[in-house]
């Protein structure tokens, strides 16, 4: 039988791997073309309005590039737009937040040791501070801040500092990150959509007609690619947080996702410095080492959390089902008997000092918490746990899939 809970995970994972692909080509994509306006240098046999060129050997070819600063005296019969890179990640990833955040909102998006709020008003916040944050973002490059780019950026950090505290007061620290990261990418995105592309095509649309562009287009344009170069690999790590518990299981997960901020301009100054100069600074290395050393301090001062604060809020109708049926006894010793010895709140397993993930399957509480986790891991598949690890036993296994259906209303 293809069950519900399948396909939904099969869902799920092929719009993450769609969303991985496009930013893969978009993250290429950017990084390259910053490369080579750094790169470009100057001709003079180049033609009027031409910037500098660059030549470049790839793939057994020679390549040569020459760019304008406005635009060429005539429109080329050909021209390539990059924008699908960019469009197609933002959707994927609004709809992988939707799948894991909204629709699973219950166990991943809301805490309610933070806030008690209920799932839509959850979800009203994640999706309204998306779009508020572009909102304010957009006025302030907007306004005569434009023309002190670096105060711009450093108020740039201050909200993404604040939107971090902010998250970590109401989200779980999984979600937390990773509507920072959507926070960020939401800005990047529109940047492309709303800004970069249009003035392009305004520059375009005066070639065809034959007038000549205005610079500031380009200028504007400039701008907001400058913010999307730096804040490119910040995304990337608060992407991938949710898999380490030490980076979103903290009380100052909020302080640790802040400094990634910087540790993203550190790295891209030194490649950006190397690209137009042909060395880059050393000292970004040193910087971008000391912030990860405040990082690594962070995560375990004072220690991740203890989950007293879990432990004590009662449990969802949704998760009182699954404490409540007559299977949940046999499943309950079957994952304390196989999963404990790691997933505790002071594992067993040597070497290891907190629990994967955070998720910790001690009591009957936090068994039914994490029921469909369990279901997938350790019923329907075999990835928990670790075949190095234990020999989970297939009657086990089966008595945690009769649970799970006889919860869910699929029993036999």
């Amino acid at each position: 039988m293809f069950e519900l809970a399948i396909l939904w995970d099969w869902v799920a994972f092929s719009v993450r791997w769609l969303h991985v692909i496009t930013a893969m080509a978009w993250i290429g994509a950017s990084f390259y073309f910053i490369a080579l306006d750094l790169m470009l240098k100057p001709n003079a046999a180049l033609p009027d309005g031409a910037y500098g060129e660059e030549w470049e050997v790839h793939g057994g070819g020679f390549y040569h590039t020459v760019k304008y600063l406005v635009a060429p005296a005539r429109m080329p019969e050909h021209l390539t737009w990059h924008k699908w890179q960019s469009y197609t990640t933002w959707l994927s990833g609004a709809a992988l937040l939707m799948i894991v955040y909204w629709v699973g909102g219950e166990l991943f998006l809301l805490d309610p040791t933070k806030v008690d709020l209920a799932l839509w008003q959850g979800i009203l916040i994640s999706g309204g501070s998306l779009t508020l944050g572009w909102l304010a973002y957009d006025a302030m490059c907007k306004s005569q801040l434009r023309e002190h780019p670096t105060l711009l950026m450093l108020l740039l950090f201050v909200i993404l500092v604040i939107m971090s505290w902010g998250y970590n007061q109401i989200f779980t620290g999984r979600a937390a990150l990773l509507h920072l990261g959507a926070f960020t990418a939401t800005i990047m995105t529109a940047n492309v959509f709303f800004i970069i592309m249009p003035n392009q095509r305004i520059v375009v649309k005066d070639l065809q007609e034959g007038r000549t562009p205005d610079a500031k287009y380009g200028k504007i344009a400039k701008l907001r690619s400058t913010h999307n170069n730096y804040l490119t690999l910040p995304v990337v790590f608060l992407m991938l947080s949710n898999h380490y518990p030490l980076a979103f299981g903290t009380h100052y997960a909020w302080a640790i996702a802040s400094l990634i901020f910087l540790t993203g301009v550190t790295i891209r100054h030194y490649f950006n410095t190397m690209h137009r100069t042909g060395k880059g600074p050393t000292w970004t290395w040193l910087a971008t080492v000391l912030l990860m050393v405040v990082i690594a301090w962070l995560s375990t001062v004072p220690g991740i959390d203890t989950y007293e604060e879990s432990e004590a809020r009662d449990l969802t109708p949704a998760e009182q089902k699954f404490a409540s049926v007559d299977s949940f006894e046999d499943a309950f010793y079957a994952v304390v008997g196989n999963c404990s010895m790691c997933h505790a709140r002071e594992p067993s397993w040597d070497g290891m000092h907190w629990a994967p993930k955070q998720v910790v399957l001690e009591t009957e509480a936090d068994v039914a918490r994490h029921a469909k986790q369990i279901y997938m891991q350790a019923g329907r598949t075999h990835a928990m746990p670790p075949p190095n690890a234990i020999d989970m036993d297939p009657e086990a296994r089966m008595q945690i899939i009769a649970w799970y259906r006889e919860a869910t209303g699929k029993d036999g």
